[in-house]
């Protein structure tokens, strides 16, 4: 009975029930009369607790005596990470090819059928590996109209082969022209304005293209010259009455997470911040992720803590909700703003 009393009162033993997927990788559990080791989503029939202890790694269940069960083969990589690690791959081609790789070619060098790789790259990363490229091919295009002489230079030297293509689709990359943001923004108009709430100030901004910042803090000063620094040359100009009517209903989002926020967004960022965020906005209200398990779902192989310092350049508070993201054994960590105004953020979305 002592086994029996602390396998089902052991948090992973809810994991081991529903055969949560999530969890491989994070412990193994054995099975003492069966004599093997399996992995949390194995399909086997489910064992009585009191026969079941648990392992953080594959070699301490085999150092206790047991054996890799051959159904869940917990000694293998698992599915999801082969997967991950096939996504992985093709993103370092992508990101290296001068010209775009076919789908076809993407996924006979993944081992799949083109349907089968298109469905798995956007369910880890969040994008099609077109849309993947895209977002590669426009950091690169930010990246070169920083240092290069010219603008046409620039989109040359970003591996575009005709300048009208890029210029077609110039402002969705941008945000602005090329040679606006080549001058850091000059020219760029951004409304902003600062309000209250119960968690503080809320500075929110706007671009011709939708909301480009929501920002929390307790000086309203210090969110303006936050904004000032991610848009140095652009003209920023307070907002009118009309606009007052937007930051009311970000506001009104911020104090009721749970009623969504119907306003366009202009989220700018590098290609692995947008994967982060996508994965983030995936999360349903009153739920929560592990910064492991983002990592996983899109194939980060640096891990948590780049997770986490994606978490920390959102711009957009709560419209991505980087709150949702949480430590493995589900306490809060750190947050841009606070981590009392993440738990005010969860709570008000029905989080215990």
């Amino acid at each position: 009975m002592r086994h029996e009393h602390s396998a089902s009162l052991d948090p992973r033993w809810a994991a081991v029930v529903a055969r949560d997927p999530r969890a491989d990788g994070s412990f193994y559990y054995s099975v003492e009369t069966t004599g093997v080791y399996c992995r949390p989503s194995c399909g086997s029939r489910r064992p009585n607790p009191g026969n079941v202890r648990f392992y953080e790694t594959t070699a301490d269940a085999a150092r206790a005596g047991f054996r890799p069960c051959r159904r869940c083969r917990p000694d293998q990589p698992s599915l999801e990470q082969t997967h991950a690690a096939r996504v992985a791959e093709a993103c370092r081609v992508i990101a290296t090819a001068e010209k775009m790789p076919t789908l076809a070619a993407l996924a006979k060098r993944a081992g799949l059928s083109p349907y089968h790789f298109h469905r798995v790259f956007k369910a880890i990363t969040g994008v099609t590996p077109k849309a993947y490229a895209a977002a590669h091919r426009a950091k690169r295009v930010r990246d070169e109209l920083a240092g290069s002489r010219t603008v046409t230079e620039a989109i040359y030297d970003a591996g575009f082969n005709s300048a009208s293509r890029f210029y077609e689709t110039s402002d969705q990359f941008l945000g602005m022209t090329p040679t606006d943001y080549r001058a850091g923004g000059v020219d760029a108009e951004i409304r902003f304005a600062v309000g209250q709430c119960s968690l503080g100030s809320v500075l929110v901004a706007q671009s011709v293209k939708g909301v480009c910042a929501i920002l929390l803090g307790d000086d309203p000063d210090a969110l303006v010259r936050d904004l000032q620094d991610r848009f140095p040359r652009a003209t920023l100009v307070g907002g009118d009455v009309a606009f007052e009517q937007t930051v009311a209903r970000v506001i009104g989002f911020v104090e009721d997470p749970t009623r969504g926020l119907n306003l366009p967004l202009d989220v700018r960022g590098t290609v692995f911040q947008q994967r982060v965020w996508a994965a983030l906005r995936e999360i349903p209200v009153g739920s929560t992720a592990s910064y492991a398990e983002i990592a996983s779902r899109i194939g980060a192989h640096s891990g948590a803590r780049a997770i986490a310092s994606a978490c920390s350049a959102n711009p957009l508070a709560v419209a991505i909700p980087c709150h949702r993201v949480v430590r493995t054994d589900g306490s809060l960590s750190g947050y841009r703003w606070g981590v009392e105004r993440k738990k005010a953020l969860l709570v008000r979305e029905g989080w215990r």
